[in-house]
């Protein structure tokens, strides 16, 4: 996400919003809680008139509030069905504010991404994250035409643009074409210079271009609006440096009708990258690559815990006051009993007083909790000399563990590393039969290339928890590994990126044990397992029974 940008630009983004709400879609506020934000929705809805409706939908909102329905509280007092509207219907014609929306989940994105392709609003997503740690949903952030950071302070009022006619421009921005041929494909090699590849985006900017035309009254788009979208839709999203770091790829021929030559064509481009390059932050787009580049290996890193609380099946829980939302299940013997103590006072003057009457706050929502499948991912060293008896009581183990697989809804898996690489010798699976296939051909001896092999069970842990396991990685080793990520022999390189890739790993917050595998403690595997924030165990004498009695001691709770 950009550093904040000038004031004017976030001045400029809130008028063209209003001029096009349908073309430019909505936009992404970076920052915190403060003046310069409220002033900046004011202004916002000053441009959309007063009678513009704005509404907030916060990310815990049930669906019967978002999206209207059946309401059952009134419907039960009246004795007839009741419908109350939703917040997407009471936003057409205005803005939908959704705060924290780095916070909401993917169903709740996915709604206010369907609904905004059907309902003529303003979609105000706030990021509210920090340090660049979060972003709100790519459905969201690719459906809104800018991303703007807020600074701290409110920005100088800009009287030149708020001396420009908005409601007139919004009149006219319909009678405005398409940004002529020659700036779009100037914008097109600008896009592919940056390396945004969203055909939406390039919708976006020329959307900006028609609106900023119609707002300084140009009947149709010129290079100043064309620098202005560059400014405001591209590089937000930029994710190069530089145009010597985007894909060796042929930019698309200009149109036949632009007839201009390569060089005119070329320096268009560069004025237009100058331009627009000019109004941002030193290091701009090296920032934020470093940013999308840190927020992609959180978002893979990140996952759920090891119990699952569900609305519909598992062990039943206690029930619990709470709003209805689609998809729970009411405990309608609970919610009756906690309305019947209101039974007298809320019937006086109602037509029958035999039915107890009861209010929202009565109801009472069922609950369960279900129990999720654990995988154990084994990572084990198969270098050295004492590999095969390593692996002969690690196979042991494994099998002890699938023996009762099906009872313990548990999962295992074998990551066996030697030479220069770690192989996935055993999937996750609670096949015994399988296991005992693939485990037949374990070899062993070679160098240790323990960095590949934490990198390999990071990987495998993630791809668990997407589908809904809770990982525990059992790592058997002495902590030593002698060949780097890049496979340069050497024990200086090889333990560096070894403490490199257990950071990572920790920072994932993946559960995880060192089991001590060396004949007496040099500290290795105990610094690994501090770097990994795993358990440490030492077991200097490898056995199956051993290693299976610790893999249970550790394993997570389901």
């Amino acid at each position: 996400m950009t550093e904040a940008l000038r004031g004017d630009d976030a001045a400029l983004a809130a008028a063209l919003l209003a001029i096009d709400p349908g073309g430019l879609g909505g936009v992404v506020l970076r920052g915190p809680p403060s003046a310069a934000r409220d002033a900046w929705i004011a202004d916002l809805k000053r441009h959309l008139g007063e009678n513009a409706p704005i509404r907030k939908a916060p990310a815990h909102i049930d669906d019967d509030r978002l999206l209207g329905g059946l309401d059952l509280a009134l419907t039960l007092q009246a004795g007839r069905p009741v419908l109350r509207a939703g917040l997407l219907h009471e936003a057409v014609g205005g803005a939908l504010i959704a705060p924290m929306a780095e916070r909401c989940s993917p169903a709740f994105a996915a709604r206010l991404a369907a609904a905004q392709e059907e309902a003529p609003f303003l979609l105000v997503a706030f990021d509210e994250s920090r340090d660049g740690d979060e972003a709100p949903p790519s459905i969201l952030r690719e459906r809104c035409a800018f991303w703007l950071s807020i600074p701290d302070a409110p920005p100088r009022g800009d009287d030149a643009i708020a001396s420009l006619d908005v409601a007139h421009a919004r009149d006219r921005v319909r009678a405005i074409g398409a940004a002529p041929d020659a700036l779009m494909h100037d914008l097109c090699l600008l896009a592919a210079r940056w390396g945004v590849t969203s055909i939406r985006t390039l919708v976006f900017a020329n959307a900006a271009a028609r609106a900023s035309a119609a707002l300084h009254g140009r009947d149709a788009p010129n290079e100043d609006d064309a620098i202005l979208a560059a400014r405001l839709v591209l590089a937000p999203r930029a994710v190069y440096v530089d145009a010597s770091e985007a894909p060796a790829e042929p930019p698309p021929a200009p149109p036949p009708e632009a007839e201009t030559s390569p060089a005119a064509a070329d320096a268009a481009v560069e004025r237009l990258v100058e331009a627009a390059e000019s109004a941002l932050p030193q290091d701009f787009l090296r920032a934020v690559a470093a940013q999308q580049a840190q927020r992609s290996a959180r978002a893979r890193a990140s996952g759920a815990g090891a119990r699952a609380k569900s609305a519909q099946r598992g062990r039943p829980l206690t029930s619990r006051p709470g709003a209805l939302r689609a998809g729970d299940r009411l405990d309608l013997v609970a919610t009756l009993r906690a309305a019947a103590p209101w039974k007298r006072l809320r019937s006086a003057g109602a037509r029958s007083e035999t039915i107890t009457p009861v209010r929202r706050a009565d109801f009472r929502i069922r609950r369960f909790v279900q129990k999720r499948e654990s995988t154990t991912i084994f990572v084990v060293d198969s270098s050295g000399s004492t590999a095969l008896q390593r692996l002969a009581e690690v196979k042991g183990a494994i099998q002890t563990l699938l023996a009762d697989a099906y009872v313990s809804r548990a999962r295992v898996a074998l990551i066996a590393f030697r030479q220069n690489a770690a192989d996935l010798v055993v999937p996750p699976t609670r096949s015994l039969t399988q296991a005992k296939r693939r485990l037949g051909d374990l070899m062993g001896g070679g160098a240790t290339p323990l960095a590949g092999a934490i990198d390999a069970a990071h990987a495998l842990a993630v791809a668990e928890r997407i589908k809904g396991r809770t990982p525990l990685i059992v790592v058997l080793s002495d902590g030593r590994g002698n060949v780097a990520r890049d496979g340069t022999k050497g024990r200086a390189a090889g333990d560096h990126d070894a403490r490199a890739a257990a950071a990572g790993l920790r920072a994932a917050l993946v559960d995880a044990v060192v089991i001590d595998c060396a004949p007496h403690d040099r500290g290795d595997a105990r610094a690994l397992a501090q770097a990994m924030g795993a358990a440490y165990a030492p077991l200097p004498f490898v056995h199956a029974d051993g290693v299976d009695r610790i893999v249970r001691a550790h394993a997570p709770p389901r």
